[in-house]
């Protein structure tokens, strides 16, 4: 295949020299002779056949060899490595480029300017292959430094990514439902003195502690195999394994990592907030998220027992709010209207005081 297309460039080749020789030598041939008529249709016809045939033979003479050290050369280039060959590829644009940048200034030159200009891009196309070789391991260690800082920038945690939950949060099982919202984002961490916790309140002789724990453990299996979320089992190798308070080594991991501690714990969450570190409250997005009650409002509520002081009653709205209400005692197993008179906010809950509308009706 490259001798046949060596043989087809030479015959272009000697076609269109031979058409250039004829009609300079017509020319030159009229000036001699006096403004002699110039060669006819024929002649240049013959002529440039007589140029192909010669650029035919030519090509043919010399296709085998060049076509031997086309095919080494092809195959030699094979041959080598990709990245040898990304490197001379790399160090041939930038020499074409610098011959490029060169051109308008040496083709000015008279008579030799473009010959300059076309060896200058020769020189430097070689001297970028060269050059590009020769520092080919240095240049992959360059980029390869840059893909794994890019790497190690992108795995890097964000401030506050981590999100470590204790043991209450996850026993109460509400955690499972805000993550499969996506409210919380980042990674779950679930430390490993925690885990252990868990499996102790599993494992505990008292029925209720055991559901508890049981409840606990299916929460995290849930959160694993279940949702789209990044769970974390921490394990530090340098922390001592003993028992310890909980709470004090959830906020010195939180510190460690930089993260947010998860809970609806109220003495964690005040502790948390001495030591600086951020909470995330359960109870306090439910009671965010609760219909807002204010004092003068009307609701209709069921007593179901009475309260701590004397003549309360007692009764809760659908999201487990309690509802004092004031001389409510005897009100106990009915519905009745109740005219909201305060409402008291904390991260235990929310409460609310009323009384009933009746006694509103009286005055």
């Amino acid at each position: 295949m490259i001798k046949r297309v060596l043989q087809i460039a030479g015959i272009l080749a000697g076609w269109l020299a031979a058409r250039e020789w004829g009609a300079g030598w017509t020319d030159a041939r009229g000036t001699w002779m006096g403004g002699a008529p110039a060669a006819s249709g024929l002649e240049g016809a013959l002529t440039a056949a007589l140029g192909a045939m010669i650029g035919l033979l030519a090509a043919t003479a010399a296709a085998g060899p060049a076509a031997a050290r086309l095919t080494r050369g092809i195959n030699r280039l094979a041959s080598l490595p990709a990245p040898d060959l990304l490197a001379g590829a790399a160090g041939a644009l930038l020499g074409l480029a610098a011959g490029a940048l060169a051109y308008p200034f040496l083709s000015d030159i008279p008579r030799f300017g473009e010959l300059l200009a076309a060896l200058l891009a020769l020189i430097l196309v070689h001297s970028g292959v060269r050059i590009a070789w020769r520092k080919k391991d240095e240049l992959t260690a360059l980029l390869a430094r840059g893909r794994v800082s890019a790497e190690e920038e992108e795995e890097a945690p964000r401030p506050g990514e981590h999100k470590i939950l204790d043991t209450s949060v996850i026993i109460d099982g509400r955690i499972a439902d805000i993550c499969k919202t996506g409210f919380i984002e980042g990674t779950l961490v679930i430390p490993e003195f925690v885990l252990e916790e868990l499996q102790h309140i599993a494992d505990s002789s008292d029925l209720l502690k055991r559901n508890r724990g049981r409840r606990g453990l299916d929460i995290l299996n849930k959160i694993q195999k279940e949702l789209d979320v990044k769970v974390l089992i921490y394990e530090d190798p340098n922390e001592e394994r003993e028992g310890g308070d909980v709470d004090g080594r959830l906020v010195k991991l939180a510190k460690a990592l930089g993260g947010k501690v998860v809970t609806n714990d109220f003495n964690l969450n005040k502790v948390c907030e001495l030591q600086g570190v951020s909470v995330l409250n359960i109870n306090d997005l439910a009671n965010a998220v609760k219909p807002v009650v204010l004092p003068g409002e009307e609701i209709v509520v069921h007593v179901i027992k009475d309260g701590k002081e004397h003549g309360q009653g007692v009764a809760y709205l659908d999201d487990g709010t309690m509802i004092v209400v004031e001389n409510g005692r005897d009100y106990i197993g009915s519905t009745m209207e109740v005219l909201v008179t305060s409402v008291l906010q904390t991260s235990a809950g929310r409460m609310i005081f009323a009384k009933p509308k009746v006694f509103e009706k009286a005055l």
